[in-house]
Order: structure tokens, then sequence, then C-alpha cells
């Protein structure tokens, strides 16, 4: 089996962290794997904002109803650029192509924490403008995944896959 397929099917949601710091080398790996992405037209149109601080990292997860944020070492929140994406794609840049590109940005960086011994969860499930006030964003940056990461207390166990004969169709 390849070492990105061994990644794919090791990499679980992980809401439980050691109080560990992540080095600043670890950090720029995840996101080199974020900005190596692939994009419609290759434009990008993403920014990645690295949290740390622990006050900022309270209001996260209040904005996700969700507390584990808070005891992540690290999150980074994906937002995406319709705009950069909408001056050459028009409306399905803006609706569909920016999302798409910065879903692919958060799974690299999911696959390269797996990597690196990390643990990470996608959280999609957040208030837009509540998480746009913490950090304080124009309204032409728009959220689009929290991604606490940090060194796991356990590892995850496998979860049960769907057969892929109940989920494939050949033509």
């Amino acid at each position: 089996m390849s070492v990105i397929l061994e990644f794919i099917k090791e990499r679980r949601s992980v809401r439980d962290f050691q109080n560990k710091p992540l080095s600043e080398k670890i950090i720029n790996k995840l996101l080199t794997a974020a900005q190596n992405a692939p994009s419609a037209g290759n434009l990008q149109p993403w920014k990645f904002f690295v949290i740390t601080h622990p006050d900022l990292k309270k209001d996260l997860a209040q904005a996700a109803f969700q507390g584990f944020i808070n005891k992540a070492p690290l999150v980074i929140v994906v937002c995406a650029l319709p705009e950069r994406s909408a001056a050459r794609y028009g409306e399905r840049g803006r609706n569909l192509y920016c999302l798409q590109d910065t879903a692919a940005a958060v799974q690299n960086i999911l696959l390269t924490a797996t990597s690196l011994g990390l643990g990470s969860c996608w959280v999609g499930a957040f208030s837009e403008t509540e998480v746009s006030k913490i950090l304080h964003l124009s309204a032409e940056i728009r959220p689009v995944a929290l991604i606490p990461l940090g060194y796991p207390q356990t590892k995850p166990q496998p979860t049960k896959r769907i057969p892929l004969e109940k989920i494939t169709q050949y033509f």
C-alpha cells in the first residue's frame, strides 16, 4: 500500500490534545501543504489564519459550540476569497470553486498533520459571522473551516467505512 493511502486510512478526527506546543517548523509544513493544494485556474483563493492565542481559541470554540477547540495548541482557520475566483469564473467561482479549493487545502493540512504524528479535526459547524468578528475579517474573506491541531492524547481507533460496492457505480 502506498504511504499516502496509509495516511488517508489512518487519519481520524481528534478532539483531545496534549498540552504541547507545535514548533514553527511543523506549522510551516502544514501551511506549505495547504499552499500547494490544487485550485481552479491556480487562483489560490484562500487565506490561512494561525491561532495560538488562548483568548482567540476560546472565542473560536464558543463560535463553534465545541469546547475542545480551546484545548488544541493550534487552530488554523481556513478562509476562502470568493471574489478572487469570481473574477475569472463568475458565480460558479464565487459559490463553488473557492469552496472546493479551500476544501482541498484543508485535506492537505489534515493528511500532513497525520504524517507528522499530529491529531486534527475538520470543523465546519460554526457561526461564520462570529468567526469573522473574532478575527476582524473583511467582507471579502469567508471562513470555511476551523482546524484544531496538536499531539493527540490517545491514538484514535479506525471507523467503519461503507463498502465500496455500495458507494460506487461504474458506467
